[in-house]
């Protein structure tokens, strides 16, 4: 994904009732000046064109009320207003979204700059571009694979799921639009992630003190999917993207189509995809029963006027999906797993006294259905949930010593019932939250901070006292997490920081009172209703370099858990079932390690990029290695690029991992080399995308660890994508 990055100056002439507005535009992926962009004050015929260093002026006359729009061909539209003498006098640094990125740009970021300390901690946070709009894959988790820090959890193709240094489950939040995505896929390996990345604008990872808005987990991140389904702004005419892919490893195929449509004070917005794939072919054979089936479909609406918008949208999710089978504990033939997602999202944002200023408030209600069949067609486990989510936030700029922030509350109520052969009984919960996040810059320091309090009440709908596992009752649990960070500028290029933290996490309906088989999962689960709230203290070290031709990042973290909260495998079998027993406990546990990432220009148009994540995970009590930890891993690959030729190799490389708990299988390491040709044209005012990626070239057979499936067949083999957008 490419940026654009607006710097914006005034400056006064003799004549007091005219300015100059001067400023530069960038592109944020790599800081490359825009050249030939177009910058024009809305509603006259006054405009300019940036030049070859993306620098820009143009003359205006002073009025407090006006908006400036800047457009090229190749980005989407940005429009800026200016309402008060204050925003005039001010710098300020803006990211748009390029439309060649739209689907596939991770960036690691906590907030939009206002700063030349925030665009460097932003530009240093941004983890990849547009390779990862080519490695587009089936899942949320599979795109973000290769990038610093992520592995991927699995249990075949469909159902696979982000891990962050190690965090998993829901210490890794995913969101939409900045709202938290409700299904079931954080509290099993069998379950999937409901979020359709091909129709997504971009997937950022948040971290840092102000992900307590969100969650009070602070140790993990958000991956956040953002792909504005509720439009915040009126374009000046129609956006169309048309696009889709064929893969070859699994005969799988993608169309998709979205659209905005601006009938002015209203938008639209609309989006339709289909996606089919059939079993996985691996070095080593057929991956039988992993085909899926998914059609998403939204459309929003929303009013928007000078006071900032208000809408709403209606999301529709199916998916089907298979588990394989085969393994010890397993179903022969596997489970064939159907989803069905129906979502209501209202969210709008109430400007206050200026832009900079203003109330949030959102709502959804989620309705999910979960359906778990043996080979047989017989439903053996069923999961239905129904969700209120409702946030109020209220951002602010200049309040008392503090340059920016938000204060906010949140409610989340739960009705999660369970049927089929799943013993965990039907259970309520609520969650209440208070937070803030406040931020301060002194110079060349910028600090940060957040607090987030949180009520959690869960109550089962029968209580059982007498339960094998424990007494089945009502729990309630009260936390205070903490956040902190400094980002010091040692010079024009070097930055270096700091995060300290208190990190808490209620424990899941499912870890405390679990009692039977999961199907799908090919396991018997019993969960700990004694459990109390999962606590611990993060800390991190960065340093990052931002030279012309040379960008590096390295990270080192050390999170101590006083309780983690784990499912282990207990080597027992349940003979009723004949499925491994995995207990829930809470134990002390460290998690420390280092991961980074370097992109050098080599020479020319020719880049070297790498990015490694390391990740030691032990008990406190003995310093024997904790489950499900993944390798040592990275990426290293070469690239040419030109504005409109992108051409790669780059391998994917893994260490062994023999750091196993009691009755876990160590994996060996790999190395797989994939390569890639991206072409960007033209036609008349569409752009348009080809690209051609060979995955896996030698089809090396390779494990991931973190696959509950690793036993009987590999990862995927060699492959062949091609992708294709239409933007206008």
């Amino acid at each position: 994904m490419i940026f654009l990055s607006l710097l914006i100056t005034f400056s006064s002439l003799a004549n007091i009732d005219t300015f100059i507005l001067e400023g530069i535009v960038l592109d944020a992926e790599n800081s490359e000046p825009i050249s030939n962009a177009a910058v024009q004050l809305v509603g006259t015929d006054l405009y300019t064109t940036t030049k070859s260093d993306g620098t820009f002026s143009l003359q205006i006359s002073i009025q407090i009320n006006f908006r400036i729009k800047i457009t090229h061909l190749a980005y989407q539209e940005k429009l800026i207003d200016f309402k008060s003498q204050d925003e005039l006098n001010k710098k300020l640094i803006v990211y748009l979204i390029p439309k060649i990125i739209n689907l596939s740009t991770v960036v690691v970021s906590e907030h939009r700059s206002t700063s030349l300390i925030e665009e460097i901690r932003d530009y240093s946070n941004i983890l990849g571009g547009r390779e990862l709009q080519r490695n587009l894959s089936q899942t949320l988790a599979s795109t973000l694979k290769n990038e610093s820090g992520l592995s991927v959890r699995s249990m075949g193709p469909a159902p696979s799921r982000p891990v962050y240094r190690g965090l998993g489950q829901d210490r890794i939040l995913i969101s939409e639009d900045g709202m938290k995505t409700v299904d079931l896929s954080a509290t099993s390996p069998d379950h999937a992630v409901t979020i359709e990345p091909f129709t997504s604008d971009r997937i950022e990872v948040l971290r840092g003190p102000k992900i307590l808005t969100k969650t009070s987990s602070t140790v993990g991140g958000i991956v956040n999917v953002s792909r504005n389904e509720i439009p915040q702004q009126i374009h000046n005419t129609y956006h169309l993207t048309v696009g889709g892919y064929i893969e070859t490893v699994n005969k799988g195929y993608l169309g998709a189509i979205q659209s905005e449509i601006p009938i002015n004070p209203l938008a639209i917005r609309f989006e339709l995809s289909r996606r089919n794939t059939s079993d996985l072919e691996t070095p080593e054979g057929l991956l039988k029963n992993s085909s899926s089936e998914n059609l998403n479909s939204a459309i929003g609406l929303s009013y928007i006027n000078d006071f900032g918008y208000i809408g709403g949208a209606f999301r529709f999710y199916d998916l089907s999906y298979g588990i394989p089978g085969g393994f010890i504990g397993a179903h022969p033939k596997g489970v064939t797993i159907d989803i069905t997602k129906n979502q209501i999202h209202f969210d709008s944002n109430i400007k206050f006294l200026n832009d900079s200023n203003y109330f949030r408030l959102s709502y959804k209600n989620i309705y999910y259905r979960h359906k778990e069949f043996e080979f047989s067609g017989r439903i053996g486990s069923e999961f239905r949930i129904i969700t209120n989510l409702a946030n109020v936030d209220f951002n602010h700029t200049s309040l008392f010593s503090f340059d920016e922030g938000i204060f906010g509350i949140s409610a989340e109520h739960r009705d999660f019932e369970i049927g089929g052969f799943v013993f965990t009984p039907p259970t309520k919960s609520l969650n209440i939250s208070a937070y803030l996040f406040e931020e301060i810059n002194f110079g060349k320091t910028n600090l940060n901070f957040a607090a987030r309090y949180s009520f959690d009440d869960i109550k089962p709908k029968v209580e059982k006292s007498d339960s094998k596992i424990g007494a089945i009752r009502e729990k309630t649990f009260n936390n205070l997490s903490l956040s902190a960070s400094i980002l010091y500028q040692l010079s024009d290029n070097v930055f270096i920081g700091s995060n300290i933290s208190r990190s808490t996490r209620v424990p899941t309906i499912e870890e405390l009172f679990s009692e039977g088989p999961h199907l799908a999962a090919y396991s018997y689960e019993v969960g700990n209703p004694d459990l109390g709230s999962e606590s611990g203290i993060g800390t991190e070290v960065f340093v990052y370099h931002k030279f012309e031709k040379l960008n590096f990042n390295l990270n080192a973290f050390y999170n101590n858990f006083e309780s983690f909260i784990i499912p282990r495998n207990s080597g027992e079998i349940n003979y009723q079932t004949f499925l491994p027993i995995y207990k829930t406990f809470g134990v002390g546990a460290i998690l420390y390690g280092i991961d980074g990432s370097v992109n050098l220009n080599l020479y020319d148009s020719y880049y070297l990029s790498s990015s490694f994540s390391y990740t030691k995970g032990v008990f406190r009590e003995n310093s024997k290695p904790l489950p499900q930890i993944p390798p040592f891993k990275g990426t290293t690959g070469v690239q040419f690029k030109t504005d409109n030729l992108q051409v790669g190799l780059n391998c994917e490389w893994a260490l062994a991992q023999n750091d196993v708990d009691i009755f876990e299988q160590p994996t060996d390491g790999y190395l797989i080399f994939n390569s890639f040709v991206q072409y960007l044209f033209y036609i008349g005012e569409s752009v348009n995308s080809f690209s051609i990626n060979a995955d896996n070239i030698f089809n090396k057979s390779y494990r991931n660890h973190l696959s509950r499936i690793k036993s009987i067949l590999p990862e995927a083999g060699f492959n062949i994508r091609l992708i294709y957008k239409f933007m206008l």
